[in-house]
């Protein structure tokens, strides 16, 4: 045991980070939690290994991905309404999307470390969607529909999609472990916790998740071959059947919200007209301001501004432990917008690029273990399902909330590799193991 740990020791910080959004949290509570803390321990952890060991870790080409978000957020900064308000953007949107990813990538020595990491996902969203099982049978979760009944987790009513956030990159992980070409009583094992998280991730009544995930995992079967696609797909649809048919999983509601992504144009529900509405809003405070938006954590002030009369004045948030609350609309419910009004072009091209740069080079990590059948194809498809994931949920989700550092863990996740882990070896399987570091990992 003393040996493992001492194998795993420089990303276990990681690891902590990842299991301190298993704890409850208090009723209400938003923002910052203590993975947050923690996140920035592991940023200041990893400097401190960098002055001590003296090496030079990351390429050019790492640092200009990883850097370029920083030009669009100090230019906003500058621009917000307020130094606080400023500082405290900037130092959000750096600590999720630069600090955070690049010390993941720092620590994260080889593919070990890396599915150390992808096990920590799938174990952190089976706890949370244990729970969130849990919540729906005995009605106890987050109102919905006049019922205690939606799975949230341990995250509670103010962020009803951290759990399903959380149960998304465990199902993409797990299935990713299971198409790899790890030892088969791994494959198993990720593929049954593939199918148990589909359960919590239905139960979670996010449309935008159940639309990123089913569109995730379609990619990850395609970019694994068609034969492992038809498999799985037959497998998937019995369980379908054994979850609707045998265990009664498809409840009324659950279909009528299903059937609801098809009505958000002919008979939206306020949800979808007040995110229209922001939306719209958004939109008109980018046109005011094209290139350099109306400036970090500006979108709450200008809304009224430019929204129209159809905006409710919030949101009703209940059950899970906490009381009846009207949570203000702050944001629009969808990354690309934020960033455009807040941010401008400028912002958007930058933060933008650096994660389509990521997903050119995991892709292209991809391609080349996938043709040459080497080892890393689990890894592969665990880095490409949660950056796509990621991009196509940004259509319907903005950061926020205490789930919002996993997201950081994600982008590093992923930079760690596009930018070191395609061209990284495994650590030779010997008594004393020997470190690979990012800087030696680039040179392969």
């Amino acid at each position: 045991m003393n040996h493992r740990l001492r194998t795993f020791a420089p990303v276990l910080p990681v690891v902590a980070v990842i299991a301190l959004l298993g704890l409850p949290l208090t009723p209400g509570e938003g923002g910052a939690g203590p993975a947050d803390a923690v996140s920035g321990l592991v940023v200041l952890y990893c400097g401190i290994r960098l002055i001590r060991d003296r090496s030079r870790p990351l390429t050019p080409t790492a640092v200009a991905v990883m850097g370029l978000p920083v030009l669009g957020l100090s230019i906003a900064a500058m621009g917000a309404s307020s130094p606080d308000a400023g500082l405290s953007g900037l130092g959000r949107y750096l600590q999720i999307f630069v600090l955070v990813p690049a010390a993941v990538v720092l620590l994260i020595r080889d593919r070990r470390d890396f599915r150390l990491l992808a096990w920590s996902f799938v174990s952190l969203a089976l706890w949370q969607g244990g729970i969130g099982v849990k919540q729906y049978v005995t009605a106890t979760g987050a109102s919905y529909q006049g019922e205690d009944i939606r799975a949230v987790g341990t995250f509670g009513p103010t962020d009803v999609m951290g759990m399903a956030t959380v149960v998304s990159f465990g199902l993409i992980c797990a299935l990713a472990l299971a198409l790899g070409r790890n030892d088969a009583r791994q494959r198993a094992v990720a593929a049954a916790c593939a199918f148990a998280l589909l359960i919590p991730l239905a139960l979670s009544f996010s449309r935008g998740a159940w639309i990123a995930t089913a569109a995730t995992c379609t990619i990850q079967l395609a970019l694994a071959g068609l034969r492992r696609a038809l498999k799985v797909a037959a497998a998937v649809t019995a369980a379908g059947v054994v979850l609707v048919g045998g265990f009664g999983v498809g409840t009324t509601m659950l279909q009528e919200r299903i059937d609801s992504i098809t009505q958000v144009t002919d008979a939206p529900d306020q949800s979808v007209i007040d995110r229209y509405t922001m939306w719209a809003a958004a939109t008109a405070m980018w046109r005011e301001h094209p290139l350099t938006g109306v400036g970090l954590k500006g979108f709450p002030e200008h809304r009224d501004g430019n929204a129209s009369l159809a905006l409710s004045s919030g949101s009703d948030t209940e059950g899970a432990g906490a009381a009846f609350l009207k949570q203000p609309l702050l944001s629009p419910h969808n990354m690309y917008l934020l960033v455009l009004s807040e941010q401008g072009l400028i912002g958007l091209v930058t933060l933008a690029g650096s994660w389509l740069a990521l997903l050119v080079c995991a892709l292209r990590g991809l391609f080349r273990v996938h043709r040459a059948k080497l080892p890393g194809l689990d890894c592969a498809l665990v880095s490409t399902g949660l950056l796509t994931w990621q991009l196509i949920d940004f259509m319907y989700a903005d950061i926020g909330g205490p789930s919002t550092v996993l997201t950081a863990v994600v982008f590093g996740v992923v930079a760690w590799w596009s930018l070191v882990g395609a061209t990284a070896e495994d650590r030779p399987t010997a008594t004393t193991p020997v470190p690979v570091t990012a800087e030696r990992a680039m040179s392969q």
